[in-house]
């Protein structure tokens, strides 16, 4: 049975910080807390820290510093690390799931042995943790997807996801804040950005916080959409209070 944390090599000049295996919480919340603690302390020839679902990327100069001298000081920081799940902001996305915008949902629903209506009600159903952004600037992983749903992804990936795709696969669901290519299950869209240049904070969800899903029509989804166009479309709004949902 391994124990952790594990430190791993990564290259000429960094090493990985592992703290466990899959995608969970606990684990997470210990890898931002040496994340948050090696950006406090600033270590000379640290270059940067690169935060995973269970493991924590150290890059280093090797001019300045070197792997044996830095890995003694983050063992000494393991020693001392006290890890608390993180507490973000939480968000009630719109999301439309009409056929013309949600390609994948029928197929979604006969693979899981249900209806398409049974599985946007499912996927409205949960609060989702965002466990990290990756892949493309404002995209992110979140966690939390219920079990009837999971399914791997798509075989053939797609060369072009429209922005705003809501999507799932395996434990996951994320939205695409580009066109870009994507191998998810396409189930909605939502009209919103998750990346504006023009806004104060360009990318709106950030690690830690915590998102639900509400349907919205297609009706709907084109007005909210004008506004979000126009720079008209009021973000602030989406955030919501812990006693006006339910966990």
């Amino acid at each position: 049975m391994t124990s952790y944390p594990q430190i791993r090599a990564f290259g000429d000049t960094g090493f990985s910080v592992e703290f466990g295996e899959g995608i969970d919480r606990a684990v997470n919340a210990q890898v931002m807390a040496l994340h948050a603690a090696l950006a406090e302390a600033k270590l000379p020839g640290v270059v940067e820290t690169i935060p995973s679902f269970r493991a924590l990327l150290v890059q280093y100069d090797p001019l300045n510093t070197s792997r044996a001298d830095l890995e003694a000081q983050v063992r000494a920081m393991l020693a001392g690390l006290k890890a608390e799940q993180r507490t973000g902001r939480l968000w009630r996305l719109p999301v439309c799931y009409a056929p013309d915008l949600a390609p994948d949902l029928l197929d979604v629903a006969e693979r899981c042995k249900t209806t398409p209506d049974a599985v946007v009600a499912t996927h409205t159903a949960g609060r989702y943790f965002v466990y990290m952004l990756g892949f493309m600037p404002g995209l992110a992983y979140m966690g939390g997807l219920a079990a009837s749903l999971h399914l791997p992804r798509r075989k053939e990936p797609r060369l072009k996801v429209p922005q705003g795709s809501v999507a799932i696969a395996e434990s996951m669901t994320t939205i695409y804040p580009w066109e870009s290519p994507g191998g998810w299950h396409l189930i909605g869209r939502t009209p919103l950005k998750l990346f504006d240049a023009s806004r104060a904070e360009p990318i709106l969800l950030a690690a830690g916080d915590e998102v639900t899903y509400t349907a919205i029509s297609a009706d709907d989804y084109v007005a909210m959409l004008s506004r979000v166009e126009q720079g008209a479309f009021d973000y602030a709004a989406l955030q919501i209070n812990e006693g006006q949902v339910k966990p």
